[in-house]
């Protein structure tokens, strides 16, 4: 009998060690949630969303996309956050076509309408955008758009997120759009820098803001986004996204985008190089167009 309960015990323990050896095998990510700052008056100059981190299991994008999507239909846990989504609304179902998210809601969400809507779209928006392989969301409500929305597909481009008021400081910048004829034309530009602002980021949001001249137009393609954008020393680097070539034109398209990031944020002072990234590693090409080398200007 003693000799039975010895094996249960080992069989027990290793039992045991193999859990703990699985919990800790196991690798978790940390994302944001986006909601709305519950006291409006804390975000006067401010942004009015305020993230909360989650973390999940990692997993397939979908399946990563889809654990967002619960986390920010259950609320924040902070209780100085509000969310701008209807409680009791529930995912039916999230698709990926390429690079959009499309996620389809309960009905619930479809009380919403005006700002109210705007607000609860972008929070959606923001939370799955963070995903290098979603680069636009629609939203439909058990299979349908919703007739009163003013956009039906979402980028986190089109939220402004930085503060209307306290610009800090400003930065001389040559950005370049593309003319009629496809060719690159300098605008000369005064950027506002606000408060966690870099120089290279506001470049980079003036980019896919667009010019300001009518002349010309927008450079950076439907789908095409900077991962990242920052200064060591007096090296730009430039982070970009395997995932989303997938859906973008190729050939002068793709490649009057990478040559406007060059140009424009070699005009910066501060900059005396740029260098492309792809998830986060050197590379040749993207998606034909050749990034290997640094830019100088």
């Amino acid at each position: 009998m003693k000799r039975l309960w010895g094996l249960v015990l080992c069989a027990a323990l290793v039992c045991g060690i193999c859990g703990s050896a699985m919990m800790e095998s196991r690798e978790d990510s940390a994302y944001k949630l986006y909601f709305l700052e519950g006291d409006l008056r804390r975000s006067a100059g401010g942004d009015i969303y305020r993230t909360e981190d989650v973390w999940l299991e990692d997993g397939t994008p979908l399946e990563t996309a889809e654990g967002l999507m619960t986390a920010l239909l259950q609320g924040p846990a902070d209780e100085s956050l509000q969310s701008p989504i209807p409680a009791g609304t529930r995912l039916l179902s999230l698709e990926l076509q390429g690079t959009r998210a499309v996620v389809d809601l309960t009905m619930t969400y479809a009380a919403l309408s005006g700002v109210a809507l705007t607000l609860a779209d972008y929070a959606v928006a923001l939370t799955l955008t963070q995903l290098p392989e979603i680069v636009s969301v629609q939203i439909t409500v058990r299979g349908q758009e919703l007739a009163y929305r003013e956009k039906q597909v979402l980028t986190a481009r089109d939220v402004r997120l930085s503060p209307v008021g306290d610009v800090v400081s400003t930065v001389r910048a040559t950005l370049y759009f593309p003319d009629a004829a496809a060719t690159l034309q300098p605008e000369e530009r005064t950027l506002e820098l606000y408060e966690g602002d870099t120089q290279a980021g506001a470049v980079v949001r003036a980019l896919e803001a667009g010019p300001e001249g009518g002349a010309l137009g927008a450079v950076m393609p439907e789908g095409f986004r900077v991962l990242s954008a920052w200064l060591e020393e007096d090296v730009c680097y430039v982070n970009l996204s395997a995932a989303q070539l997938e859906g973008l034109p190729r050939g002068t398209v793709l490649y009057n985008a990478i040559d406007a990031l060059r140009r424009s944020l070699a005009s910066l002072e501060a900059v005396a190089e740029v260098r492309f990234l792809v998830d986060g590693e050197f590379a040749e090409t993207y998606g034909g167009t050749a990034i290997g080398r640094p830019y100088t200007g």
